[in-house]
């Protein structure tokens, strides 16, 4: 049996909604033994296929998030932002999003998340950046948007606005998507903690990033969460 264990520490720039940070962290991969009789699957999310990341997801469909506070849907076009709403249509189908924090909820302009619980998914993802989609849509009240801290660099990292954020879209902030249900329950997301550290005593995203859920559960524990976000069932529709 071949054991071995291999440290790599990686200096990684976390660059979300303006706040640009620096990561690092050390991982632990364990070799299997060569007379393993069956290895498992790929993680989708761990080790995603970039085959099924270049698939074109339908040209419009629902997402349904279960929350801490109640459901809310939102319908994503791809016609807004294609690049974006495939990556969204990948991270929901093999489950990214479920028990995301709402870690950044600023009253009167947006409800930020998108840290995955595991640091070590946050960390494959945060090298994953997708090409910017033109802005073809305001950053008007209800739409969904990647966060970006500049040029082709969404990842995972989401927000909806609450109000009238124009300002945001010379700045290349796509929105890709609306809120059609459940606005109420997106303005009712816990927002006492404010703007994250270093602005603000909200929580730290270098600290998200490297801690995980363990984090946010013990210094945050007011923080709403998605319980689950799935595609709805006939609510999508393919090009032609």
């Amino acid at each position: 049996m071949i054991a071995a264990v291999i440290h790599a520490v990686k200096r990684r720039r976390v660059r979300l909604a303006g706040a640009a940070v620096t990561v690092a962290l050390t991982f632990a991969l364990f070799a299997c033994s060569p007379g393993s009789s069956s290895s498992p699957a790929p993680s989708p999310l761990l080790n995603p296929d970039p085959t099924a990341l270049a698939a074109p997801a339908p040209e419009t469909f629902r997402v349904a998030f279960e929350t801490s506070k109640g459901r809310f849907v939102v319908e994503a076009r791809r016609a807004w932002a294609p690049r974006g709403v495939d990556r969204f249509h990948y991270l929901v189908r093999h489950g990214y999003y479920d028990g995301a924090r709402f870690f950044r909820v600023l009253d009167g302009f947006m409800a930020q998340f998108g840290f995955h619980g595991d640091p070590k998914v946050t960390a494959v993802w945060n090298e994953l950046r997708i090409p910017d989609d033109p802005v073809t849509q305001s950053n008007r009240r209800g739409l969904m948007t990647f966060a970006t801290g500049g040029p082709n660099t969404r990842t995972t990292q989401l927000f909806v606005n609450y109000g009238d954020n124009a300002r945001l879209d010379g700045m290349g902030f796509t929105p890709f998507g609306e809120v059609v249900e459940g606005m109420a329950v997106v303005d009712s997301l816990y927002s006492g903690y404010g703007e994250g550290a270093p602005q603000g005593q909200g929580p730290d995203q270098f600290r998200i990033a490297t801690e995980g859920e363990r984090y946010l559960t013990r210094e945050f524990p007011k923080l709403d969460y998605v319980k689950t976000a799935r595609i709805e069932p006939g609510a999508t529709r393919s090009g032609q």
